[in-house]
């Protein structure tokens, strides 16, 4: 089970850290990856992070390069995400995964809404 927490409503400019913690399995050895849907939108990769910390960022989204960075504790089994100069554009409902690999997920977190005031 993955859940997420951390979201809420920030201002423009401002920062959020979202957590998801993982339970009823160990994740450490599991890709973790987050996700954003934003209203009317298709769902969209934002990062996603390797067991051993190698980071993969969503190359065709310049708004979130250099601005959210992902991260990950196994000893809590949790990963991150931190998101710094927020924009309006990112009010979405984010999401974590885990799966195999950075590129296939098996497992889900309900997500957690993320909503940026201009």
């Amino acid at each position: 089970q993955l859940v997420e927490s951390g979201g809420g409503l920030v201002q423009a400019g401002g920062s959020l850290r979202l957590s998801c913690a993982a339970s009823g399995r160990t994740f450490s050895s599991y890709a973790m990856g987050w996700f954003r849907q934003a209203p009317g939108k298709e769902r969209e990769f934002v990062a996603a992070i390797t067991w051993n910390g190698v980071v993969t960022t969503n190359a065709d989204s310049d708004s979130v390069k250099g601005r959210f960075a992902i991260s990950r504790d196994n000893a809590k089994n949790t990963v991150y995400l931190q998101m710094n100069s927020l924009k309006p554009e990112d009010t979405a409902v984010y999401y974590c995964a885990a799966g195999a690999t950075t590129s296939s997920y098996n497992f889900w977190g309900r997500g957690t809404q993320v909503t940026v005031s201009s």
